[in-house]
């Protein structure tokens, strides 16, 4: 069964990957034509994302990466941006503000 939430219950909600690394906090979504394009999700202290984007405040993950939405966010492994490389530790680039 299908269930409806509104956006601002789900705010602050931890994000999470499909392979289970704590990825950050949701901040904010990102509406077009009142349909949610993507989802901004901001780095924390101890998260997969803080250690991916160095000094960056966070991503923005598109919609269709999103993979459940429920007492916790799961986004898909493959909204970790291009430029990181996990074994070298490479730090992305960070989002325009």
């Amino acid at each position: 069964m299908l269930k409806l939430k509104r956006i601002s219950e789900i705010l602050n909600m931890k994000v999470y990957t499909d392979g289970g690394d704590y990825f950050g906090d949701l901040e904010e979504a990102e509406l077009v034509e009142n349909r949610v394009f993507g989802w901004k999700i901001k780095s924390t202290k101890d998260s997969f994302l803080s250690k991916a984007v160095g000094g960056a405040k966070g991503v923005i993950v598109p919609h269709n990466l999103v993979r459940a939405i429920g007492d916790i966010f799961i986004i898909s492994k493959t909204a970790i941006p291009t430029g990181y490389e996990e074994e070298k530790g490479t730090p992305m680039k960070p989002i325009p503000e």
